[in-house]
């Protein structure tokens, strides 16, 4: 006869209500009632005492049992706190959550293992099917976890499939546990002796978990409670110069901070760490000769500054830095007493989190744009290989802030760039008047690139300077473009190729010669875009087109028109402070031979050129009429100046020569009232072949020998954007 509590596989009888109580399905089987020693012994036999008995009891007083569910519960808390917000409490949350996930395995498998051992021998019910889930859900929770661990440690991102299977699977079995053990906690003891032995196993179990659980907690609010984090002083120097008044600290600059005071420079620079981290290494080397990289170590802007702080004082500035170098003026060094008027991180320029850290933008330019200070992640503002690692797997592991923070619909807009490229003075800053300088988002938005809000239609300015490239960054793919998919293997371009084909290998810039080599092949329009292929042009960015006769006697005078057309830019041509840069033809004529027999538009040995040549720049003046020639835009009022050719359109001159039978050719004559160009050409015979070349530079000569000194023997190089041949036959 069997003793009370026991069951037996392969019985042909069992107790009557036999019942299962523990949290994972351990089994107290009760009979009738028996009074006295003997029943209530029989109801708590040890396991070993007999193959299938289960000594409800002892499972749940057993210590594997409540630190199991100690484990469980701690990593519920912490993995559901990560959609708290953002805060020190949930990232070291998530660093246990991960830490103990792993460590967890050993214990909690030895818990299942030996509890499976146990209760499989009894009778298959309901409470064994929600334990085989529970298990079931658990075992995909652990796979998933350890899929997300290795991402963020040794990956670029985490997956998005493995993480949301990774939640659903946590949520689901959190209602798994609860429901098998609650069900298991209220199931009814007949007997007596067992249930009070049961209460006491009960009461064993929640002191047990909740002692385990309350260490782990501990350990996790203390590890927040004791982090020194990097400290962030976001206080203006103690001598700043509030010239514009408190309410605009950064004035005349139209740049704002979130909080109106300024920032730490530190959490604005670092873009370095944005590559070493392995997550964005591809954006950082196209980055890092780009024109917003070296924005702020530019040697003419800084040479320009100083010029600037010498005629009107360290205020004024400002103007100018919250394009060129925004860390330094919104960390309060544009000030007086700052020498070089910079910062810790300044020369980053304009970097990743400048950028990326606007939250609003308006068209009027002069850097009207809001900035928020970023919430950066524990360790990623301090020294030290472990502090790199930490921020980094957090970032992986934890996404959602980088992306909110970094990551904004704005930045896909041509007006998040008009904060910066379109460019004002006013009286503030001339002391006279408002004048419009150069101006690349309203030339877009009246050209032809532009079709009101239809992207199918039109072409904006990410495209043509951002171009799509083959990625494994993790930024690659996207969901909000008309014509692109989450999983397209592509990012944008860093590069912001334009024109500036001289700094990156004066600064010696990593990559910077795959970099030049690019923005000379971008200025003659060789390098083509599939991703506008179907709305945009073919052939060189600015088309050159010489027209004139087949052929030519002694003695004829003959017309040669020079036609320039606006292919493929979207904004005027050229852009940018014309006051620096020029673009022009160089027209050259040739005989039979080889020899040149003329020549227009040749710069000579000190880079100046013959009047008559058609040249594309500006000329500023100050109010006295002076020339605006070392980009002193504080003094500009006016241009008296200014060729440039707006998107589509055509710009033509005439040049005109005769065969007047010489052997040698005559001296250039300009014909100043309507630009005609008059030369001889010899009377030889044969053909005589016109060349024209458009050049660019993106500083002239006399502008670089004023800034920095002719002796400096600084010169930009000059690219042929384009060019076009026309042969006239000579008749004898």
């Amino acid at each position: 006869m069997k003793d009370a509590g026991q069951e037996s596989r392969g019985s042909a009888t069992r107790p009557k209500g036999h019942m299962a109580h523990s949290p994972s399905s351990a089994v107290l089987t009760s009979g009738q009632p028996q009074p006295g020693a003997a029943g209530l012994q029989a109801a708590v036999l040890p396991v070993s005492a007999a193959r299938g008995k289960v000594d409800a009891p002892a499972e749940w007083r057993h210590w594997l049992t409540g630190l199991t569910l100690a484990l469980l519960l701690f990593e519920a808390i912490t993995g559901f706190a990560a959609y708290l917000p953002f805060s020190a409490f949930n990232q070291f949350g998530l660093l246990w959550h991960t830490l103990v996930g792993v460590l967890m395995v050993i214990p909690v498998g030895a818990y299942i293992g030996r509890h499976w051992w146990l209760r499989f021998r009894g009778k298959f019910s309901h409470y064994q099917l929600l334990g085989y889930f529970s298990f079931f859900m658990l075992a995909t929770l652990f796979v998933s976890g350890f899929v997300l661990t290795w991402q963020a440690a040794f990956g670029t991102r985490i997956s998005y499939g493995w993480d949301l299977i990774h939640l659903v699977t946590g949520i689901v079995l959190v209602f798994a546990v609860v429901a098998h053990t609650v069900l298991l906690w209220v199931r009814k003891v007949k007997s007596p002796e067992a249930a009070t032995a049961l209460s006491s196993g009960k009461r064993s179990f929640l002191w047990q978990m909740g002692i385990a659980t309350a260490l782990l907690l501990a350990v996790h609010v203390g590890s927040v409670a004791l982090y020194d984090a990097a400290p962030v002083n976001n206080e203006f120097p103690a001598d700043y110069s509030w010239k514009f008044g408190t309410e605009r600290p950064f004035a005349p600059s139209l740049v704002r901070t979130e909080s109106g005071w300024a920032y730490d420079p530190s959490t604005l620079a670092g873009s370095s760490g944005c590559g070493t981290s392995g997550c964005h290494s591809e954006i950082l080397a196209e980055w890092e000769p780009s024109a917003h990289r070296y924005a702020s170590s530019d040697i003419a802007f800084q040479a320009v500054q100083r010029i600037m702080l010498d005629d009107v004082g360290a205020e004024a500035t400002r103007y100018c830095a919250g394009c060129h170098d925004p860390i330094a003026l919104l960390s309060g060094n544009k000030n007086v007493n700052v020498e070089g008027l910079t910062s810790v991180g300044a020369d980053d320029g304009v970097s990743c989190i400048v950028c990326h850290a606007i939250t609003e933008t308006d068209v009027r330019g002069n850097a009207d744009f809001t900035i928020a200070q970023p919430v950066r992640y524990i360790g990623e503002r301090k020294e030290g290989a472990l502090n790199k690692w930490v921020s980094d797997f957090l970032i992986r592991a934890f996404p959602t802030q980088h992306k909110e923070s970094f990551a904004k619909p704005l930045y896909k807009t041509a007006e998040f760039c008009a904060a910066c490229h379109k460019q004002f003075i006013n009286e503030e800053v001339n002391q006279i008047g408002w004048v419009q300088l150069q101006n690349q988002y309203d030339n877009w938005r009246k050209s032809r690139w532009y079709h009101d809000n239809d992207a199918t239609k039109s072409i904006t300015c990410r495209e043509c300077h951002m171009p799509l490239v083959d990625s494994t960054d993790p930024a690659a793919g996207d969901t909000a473009d008309y014509n692109r998919s989450a999983d397209d293997g592509k990012h944008r371009s860093h590069r912001f190729l334009a024109s500036n084909q001289f700094m990156p290998l004066l600064m010696d810039l990593p990559g910077a010669k795959e970099h030049v080599e690019l923005t000379e092949a971008w200025l003659r329009g060789e390098i083509e875009i599939p991703e506008i292929a179907d709305k945009w042009t073919v052939g060189p960015v600015i088309r050159l087109e010489l027209v004139g006769p087949e052929s030519v006697k002694p003695g004829e005078q003959v017309d040669v028109q020079i036609i320039v057309t606006n292919n493929k830019t979207g904004h005027n041509f050229p852009t940018g402070p014309l006051d620096i840069i020029r673009s022009w033809i160089e027209l050259t004529v040739t005989d039979e031979n080889g020899t040149v027999v003329h020549e227009v538009g040749k710069p000579d040995e000190h880079g100046v050129m013959a009047e008559g040549t058609m040249v594309f720049k500006a000329e500023g003046i100050d109010k006295y009429g002076n020339d605006i020639d070392v980009h002193n835009l504080w003094e500009m009022v006016g241009a008296r100046f200014k060729r440039s050719l707006f998107p589509g359109m055509s710009d033509a001159e005439t040049y005109s020569f005769s065969c007047p039978g010489l052997e040698t050719p005559v001296v250039l004559e300009s014909d100043t009232e309507d630009n005609d160009v008059v030369f001889d050409a010899p009377n030889k015979g044969g053909e005589l072949t016109v060349t024209a070349v458009l050049n660019y530079q993106k500083a002239d000569a006399a502008f670089l020998d004023r800034l920095f000194g002719a002796a400096a023997g600084v010169r930009t190089p000059i690219t042929q954007m384009s060019t076009d041949t026309l042969k006239i036959r000579v008749e004898r």
